[in-house]
C-alpha cells in the first residue's frame, strides 16, 4: 500500500497557500523520508492550533511500527509517565499502554 507523498503535498500548499512559512519548514521538508511525527509539526507549523482541525486530525492518525517506537523511546529519554506521554502527544492513555504491552514487553 503507497503512502501519500507529504513532501510534495506540503511543498505545494506553502508554495501556493503560505510562501512566508516556507522558510519556517525548511529543516523538516529536507529530511529524506517524513516520519508521521514529522508530518504532524509540519501541520501544526503551517495550520496553527486550532482546536476543531486538531479534534479532526487526531481520528484519523495512523502511526507505523517505527513511530511508535519513537514516541516510546521519547517517553523513555525525558522520564516521562504514561498520562505525560499521552498528553504530549495528544494521544489515549490505554493506547501509550496497549503500544508497550506490544512493543516491549
Amino acid at each position: 500500500m503507497a503512502r501519500p507523498d507529504y513532501k510534495n503535498i506540503y511543498l505545494d500548499i506553502l508554495q501556493k497557500k503560505y510562501p512566508h512559512k516556507k522558510e519556517e519548514c525548511r529543516i523538516l521538508l529536507s529530511k529524506e523520508n517524513l516520519s508521521v511525527l514529522n508530518i504532524i509539526e509540519l501541520n501544526q507549523r503551517i495550520f496553527g492550533k486550532d482546536k476543531e482541525s486538531m479534534q479532526f486530525n487526531q481520528k484519523h492518525r495512523s502511526y507505523k511500527k517505527s513511530d511508535i517506537l519513537n514516541i516510546l523511546d521519547y517517553q523513555k529519554k525525558y522520564k516521562l509517565n504514561n498520562c505525560e506521554l499521552a498528553n504530549h502527544f495528544k494521544l489515549s492513555r490505554n493506547t501509550v499502554a496497549k503500544w508497550k504491552k506490544m512493543f516491549l514487553v
